[in-house]
């Protein structure tokens, strides 16, 4: 494996860690998004995480420095890919944005580079003809907090060269994940074909008045032990996203179900800035959210 130069496409929550994770590990990094204001608030993320780092994996400020050191920033495309070996894409969950800057990347990257995309639910033969170059293409999926849940999910399409590959999978282990090879395409992986229906099941819970969000939470924390709930979830994932697979499914199948649910959550959370825990205020509020506190599962 020859990687050395890495580019990551989209600022936002997961690009941002996967920048972090990549550059902590050795590599250079240029995170690339379409303003400026998109990677300032990287920036501002990564400090918070230094602790994260600090505290989850024992990281010492030397390397946290030089983590730092290896991170760069662009707005332009021809730039950020110029040197990549590796990009990988974490633009939003939506198929039209997607196709259009694949387009636009096939035009600026070099031959050698090689394009992944972390999509959580689309799969990579959707967007291999748009990329210029199929056979060097293929998905590598994340986990949030990539830094400790340190999963890395790859999976390829029919036209994708078994040595990029397998490469991507050494790469996957060199930035300290646990590579997770699939052996055919499948909407969602194994992480979120288990847990985007698992999700909806609890959104839908709340939009047709169930149930409220912390009774939903209770009853899953309590039946299964789990230390969070979906919503507890849905707020570290980020409801933009939540909102965007939802309305992925519903244009996709015509489930009006799920077209009443997406417009639920753009009208009474993202409208309102209630975003996630990246805002402060998503399901719950933060930093100190109600599922934390001791006496929760009691009451």
């Amino acid at each position: 494996m020859n990687y050395l130069n890495i580019t990551i496409a989209g600022a936002g929550i997961l690009g941002s860690q996967i920048a972090f994770q990549t550059a902590f590990k050795g590599f250079n990094v240029i995170l690339y998004d379409i303003n400026d204001a998109a990677l300032e608030s990287a920036k501002e993320k990564f400090i918070k995480w230094k602790h994260g780092f600090q505290k989850n994996i024992g990281a010492v400020e030397e390397e946290i420095s030089a983590a730092f050191n290896r991170l760069s920033y662009s707005t332009d495309l021809s730039s950020a890919v110029r040197d990549a070996d590796l990009l990988i894409e974490a633009i939003p969950e939506v198929s039209v944005i997607k196709m259009e800057f694949y387009k636009e990347l096939a035009k600026a990257a070099p031959e050698k580079t090689v394009f992944a995309t972390n999509s959580s639910t689309f799969l990579p033969s959707q967007f291999a003809e748009a990329t210029g170059r199929p056979e060097k293409f293929l998905s590598l999926h994340f986990a949030n907090n990539i830094w400790t849940n340190n999963t890395a999910e790859i999976m390829n399409h029919e036209g994708t060269d078994l040595k990029v590959f397998d490469e991507v999978v050494e790469f996957a282990k060199a930035i300290g994940m646990v590579a997770l090879p699939l052996h055919k395409e499948q909407p969602g992986y194994i992480l979120n074909s288990l847990l985007v229906p698992f999700l909806e099941a609890a959104e839908m819970l709340l939009y047709k008045e169930v149930a409220d969000i912390e009774t939903i939470d209770k009853t899953w924390m309590l039946g299964t032990g789990s230390p969070i709930g979906p919503f507890g979830i849905l707020d570290h994932v980020g409801i933009i996203t939540a909102y965007n697979i939802v309305q992925a499914k519903a244009l996709a199948t015509g489930d009006t179900a799920c077209e009443k649910l997406a417009d639920y959550l753009k009208t009474e959370y993202i409208n309102k800035g209630r975003l996630g825990k990246s805002t402060g205020a998503g399901f719950y509020k933060y930093p100190n959210p109600n599922f934390t506190k001791p006496d929760f599962l009691k009451s």
